[in-house]
């Protein structure tokens, strides 16, 4: 029974994580249809939380460096 809630979390992330890349990639070609900044996409919701995705584990093994 565990293994299949380990399984039923990893496919919520993966489902998450393919739907926030898809909403990025349409901000990505907006922007390129509008000849924007290559930056721009960053700076809509999608792409801020891209950024965050990126830059939590990173976050957190500083933590857990800083504070033994």
């Amino acid at each position: 029974m565990d293994k299949l809630f380990e399984i039923l979390r990893f496919a919520a992330v993966l489902a998450a994580a393919a739907l926030l890349g898809n909403w990025f990639m349409t901000e990505v070609r907006k922007s390129r249809a509008r000849n924007e900044p290559r930056y721009k996409p960053y700076l809509t919701l999608p792409g801020v939380l891209v950024i965050l995705a990126v830059l939590l584990p990173i976050v957190y093994w500083l933590i857990i460096r800083i504070n033994p």
